[in-house]
């Protein structure tokens, strides 16, 4: 298996502080299949075949979630998490073939979070286990850590948000640390529009301080657009101050 997304382009490293998932799944196929979909998405992902593999698993890493599948050879996906809920609350999000009433009951008894039929979207089975991770006793952090982005992509620019670096395929393009501020906040507001204000970090100063803001913004277009006269991706938004335009792709 490549190193690469499901878009062509190659997969970025997860964050250490990602949301960790074990997949327990038989089917080999779609068990990559999800592994692949949730790493692709942020998740910090180990898979296992079937319930003693997942044991094994749990001896040794901690998870925040599992996903995991009810038709399984040997011990079931119901009676491994009726055996898992005697010591473990660890948010489980179960997969099956078997869509009736009382099947998703008996999986809401022994204690499953939520229970997702086959087949299924994979964007439903990315909101449903976001949602139980939200309601987890770890909820806020697990979610925060889940939705804050590592880095962001705009036209052909790859920006780091932990380390401030600024890139361009293989090339690091240099920063004043003052272009660092102005860009981190532009990016953690995920396209959002940001004030001269806070751009300027809520410094007394007024008009003066809004025309130093300004005098940044246009060094920052002449490092990353074709024309900075006509930006693209660093654009003004009229009364209010700037955005980033992201690549949510």
């Amino acid at each position: 298996m490549s190193g690469a997304s499901p878009s062509g382009r190659p997969r970025e490293p997860v964050s250490d502080e990602a949301p960790h998932i074990l997949v327990v799944d038989d089917d080999r196929r779609l068990r990559d299949l999800l592994s692949r979909f949730l790493a692709d998405n942020g998740y910090r992902v180990t898979a296992a075949a079937n319930a003693g593999d997942a044991d094994a698993r749990l001896q040794h890493l901690t998870f925040d979630a599992l996903v995991l599948d009810v038709m399984m050879p040997g011990e079931n996906g119901f009676d491994f998490a009726r055996r898992l809920r005697q010591s473990s609350g660890v948010p489980i999000l179960m997969l099956t073939a078997r869509s009736n009433a009382n099947d998703r009951v008996t999986g809401l008894e022994i204690g499953a979070d939520d229970y997702l039929p086959k087949p299924f979207e994979p964007r439903e089975l990315l909101l449903r286990l976001g949602n139980i991770l939200k309601r987890s006793p770890l909820g806020g952090a697990v979610a925060e850590a889940a939705a804050r982005p590592d880095f962001v992509r705009f036209g052909a620019f790859i920006y780091w948000l932990d380390r401030g670096e600024l890139r361009r395929g293989d090339e690091t393009v240099r920063l004043t640390e003052r272009e660092r501020d102005i860009l981190s906040l532009l990016a953690s507001r995920q396209g959002e529009p940001v004030s001269r204000e806070e751009l300027g970090g809520g410094d007394e100063g007024g008009s003066a301080n809004e025309r130093t803001v300004d005098v940044q913004i246009n060094r920052l277009r002449r490092k990353i657009e074709r024309d900075p006269a006509d930006p693209l991706l660093l654009q003004t938004v009229r009364s209010v101050g700037y955005r980033l335009v992201i690549d949510r792709a």
